[in-house]
């Protein structure tokens, strides 16, 4: 009795090209010897490359199904041939691993693949060939000063390729993805959704990251949990004192003195008015008020002379 490729792939002769590429993938990595050390593995794994060569080939194929094992490979008169048929005799080159890197492709067939959780079960050992993740998508999240100093909802639609119901082919589908800003989130804060990339047959989706970015304000820098206020001040203010104020992120006006002389390196600090922290929101950084002195750009005689004389007293 000739050989029964259909038994030896697991399917029926019925079987569609589709099922006999799937059955053969299942069960060329079950028992590459690679990872089935059991004896009679290798045989079997060569067994499983011939009924493949033939089962894949239209052409050898219609000779099997109709001449079997002994037409197939003692070859047939080309006036029996049925249209398509192989006429001349077959010979299986003896190669197994040769059609297991033609199936998946390039010299390294495990370089898709690692093969893990070997482990007894019946019949012998059986390996899974576990899929790589896609390395990770990230997208910058641009916030405005006022979104990290508050805390904000961003609602961010997505759009991915997500895998059919045959397991094969995929469509491509939008998805929101909504994120929680907390108050006090710095610049570079990473935000991950865990494998909301495009979906494959032979991949785990990427997951994505979405990387904080503040947009510059026109009031504020920020450094760190503190805020930076710059106040532009007569030379005037600068030697007789005024008040500064500052709108805060959160609508109130501050009225702060100054009743310092504002020299180059002089700054004003003001506790509790900067950012919150994202660790302790109740908690809050600083204010720190920097001035910029605008210098006369002349002046008159008689000006000088009373300078001369306030500074001289």
């Amino acid at each position: 009795m000739g050989k029964d490729y259909y038994a030896t792939l697991e399917i029926n002769q019925t079987a569609a090209d589709a099922d006999i590429k799937q059955s053969y993938r299942r069960l060329a990595l079950k028992y590459h010897p690679q990872i089935n050390k059991q004896p009679g593995a290798y045989e079997k794994f060569n067994q499983l490359a011939e009924a493949y060569d033939v089962l894949s080939d239209p052409r050898k194929k219609a000779t099997y199904d109709k001449f079997g094992e002994e037409g197939l490979k003692g070859g047939i008169p080309p006036e029996s041939a049925a249209s398509g048929a192989w006429s001349s005799g077959y010979t299986y080159h003896g190669n197994p691993e040769k059609t297991f890197r033609q199936f998946f492709g390039g010299d390294n067939p495990f370089a898709d693949f690692h093969i893990t959780d070997v482990e007894l079960g019946f019949g012998g050992l059986r390996g899974q060939a576990v899929k790589k993740q896609d390395p990770p998508i990230e997208r910058d999240l641009h916030l405005a000063l006022e979104d990290l100093f508050h805390g904000c909802t961003k609602k961010i639609k997505i759009s991915r390729h997500v895998m059919n119901e045959d397991g094969q082919t995929s469509s491509i589908k939008d998805k929101i993805l909504s994120i929680t800003v907390k108050p006090g989130w710095k610049e570079g804060t990473r935000i991950t959704f865990p494998k909301e990339g495009d979906q494959g047959p032979n991949c785990i989706p990427a997951d994505i990251i979405f990387i904080v970015r503040q947009k510059p304000h026109p009031m504020y820098v920020r450094q760190g949990n503190n805020l930076i206020y710059t106040e532009n001040i007569s030379l005037e203010k600068a030697l007789t004192g005024f008040s500064v104020e500052v709108e805060t992120l959160d609508g109130r006006l501050l009225n702060i003195p100054i009743n310092d002389i504002v020299c180059p390196q002089y700054s004003k600090l003001v506790t509790g008015e900067g950012m919150p922290l994202s660790s302790h929101p109740t908690a809050r950084g600083d204010l720190i008020i920097r001035f910029n002195t605008q210098f006369p750009e002349k002046l008159s005689a008689e000006k000088k002379l009373l300078i001369k004389k306030a500074l001289n007293t």
